[in-house]
């Protein structure tokens, strides 16, 4: 008898225990965020701009339309621009918090150009880069562009957390009122990050220091300036 009772007390001790085991699991995934958002946000204030793109007074009153970016990246989810991969392997969406990626990159561009003393026109709306659909307003130079790829990259272990940002742009520039395409430029930009701890503000650091770096490199190079200087001297 007494045999049979510690058999019953040990299985209900057992059964506590891993009752008590799966609450504590189910407590941590619980816990554990349905996603993550970053704010896409380049910042050109530190931006470093060539002497040989800023504006001079030939072109001082004369403006640029940047239309919204086209995203052409061959994902499930457009909205999606990165993963979170726990040590178990579990992954947790990362997404844009105020503004579409599409967006956040013209906004980026704006915000270069204009430190570099352009003046900029209102919002151009969408544009696919075909020449023959070139919106037909009031700027001087349009500037339009692909995302060709976008993806941010945590990947959570021992001893360190590894992060890794990638972009990839497009970037037309047209003339409309030539109706004509004037130049393309495509540059990609990564960035890798070893950290001993994760936070969302170092996944927002890295995706808008890959943002900056393209943007940054696309007016680096001396044709895409010299189109520029060109065409808001006409």
């Amino acid at each position: 008898m007494n045999k049979i009772r510690l058999s019953v007390l040990g299985n209900n001790l057992l059964f506590i225990a891993v009752l008590g085991l799966l609450v504590y699991c189910l407590g941590i995934i619980g816990c554990a965020p349905r996603l993550y958002s970053v704010n896409m946000n380049y910042d050109a204030g530190k931006a470093n701009i060539p002497a040989y793109l800023k504006n001079d007074d030939k072109g001082r009153n004369a403006a640029i339309a940047i239309t919204e970016f086209v995203d052409i990246r061959k994902v499930d989810d457009q909205m999606v621009i990165g993963r979170v991969v726990e040590k178990n392997g579990m992954k947790t969406l990362v997404l844009p918090k105020y503004i579409k990626p599409t967006k956040a990159v013209a906004s980026g561009i704006n915000r270069y150009l204009s430190k570099a003393g352009y003046k900029i026109s209102g919002d151009a709306g969408p544009w696919d880069l075909k020449e023959e659909t070139i919106p037909k307003i009031n700027s001087k130079l349009i500037i339009g562009g692909n995302i060709e790829e976008l993806e941010l990259i945590c990947r959570k272990g021992f001893p360190t957390d590894s992060y890794k940002a990638i972009m990839k742009l497009t970037l037309v520039f047209a003339d409309p009122a030539k109706g004509k395409i004037l130049y393309r430029s495509s540059v990609e930009s990564n960035t890798l990050l070893e950290h001993i701890s994760f936070s969302e503000a170092r996944l927002e650091e890295q995706i808008n220091v890959a943002m900056g770096d393209a943007i940054e490199k696309v007016f680096e190079d001396r044709n895409v300036a010299q189109k520029i200087k060109e065409t808001m001297a006409e």
